[in-house]
């Protein structure tokens, strides 16, 4: 893309934004605490559930040995999710809410367009497979459990982040 073309397509973002909070209530609008709040209890439900569905698919299985493997298949789903999405997805969310300043900013804005999407395609993609019989309980129990594991430790990252940004903002006495 040229930069002429970059220039426009961001010019025209922002037009969208300023359109956008001029049409959205006040009352839409929160502090960015808020904003990470928002962004731990999001991801501590998702996670929660879930997990929730995974460790009933477990309970679906009655073979020791294709649980014990099924486990190790949760942690190796934990860890790929984790190190390779989620994690870095905490950071960039944190450092852009953190970024709005002390602008109010509607309460959605805690995730960007571009997750909004992913999350959807996700629940899409997930409800899919279990409502059409896509794949069998066995990986469920595994891939969800892991998976599950993983978005609730983001929510636990966003609510640690905002318990930091709390501290740091009473020992400046900025703390609206």
């Amino acid at each position: 893309m040229s930069n002429n073309t970059e220039k426009q397509a961001r010019s025209a973002g922002a037009r969208v934004v300023e359109i956008e909070n001029s049409m959205t209530p006040k009352a839409f609008y929160v502090t960015k605490e808020v904003l990470l709040g928002i962004a731990g209890f999001v991801w501590c439900a998702a996670g929660f559930n879930i997990v929730r569905i995974g460790v009933l698919a477990y309970a679906e299985q009655s073979d020791a040995l294709l649980i014990a493997g099924l486990l190790a298949g949760s942690v190796a789903v934990f860890l790929v999710f984790w190190t390779r999405i989620f994690s870095k997805l905490l950071g960039k969310h944190t450092d852009r809410i953190v970024g709005y300043g002390d602008a109010r900013q509607p309460f959605w804005r805690f995730f960007d367009r571009q997750a909004f999407v992913i999350m959807a395609v996700m629940m899409t993609v997930g409800v899919s497979l279990r409502a059409f019989s896509l794949v069998p309980s066995w990986f469920i129990a595994s891939f969800y459990t892991g998976l599950g594991i993983a978005l609730f430790g983001a929510g636990v990252g966003f609510l640690i982040n905002l318990a930091r940004l709390l501290k740091a903002s009473r020992r400046a006495g900025t703390l609206v």
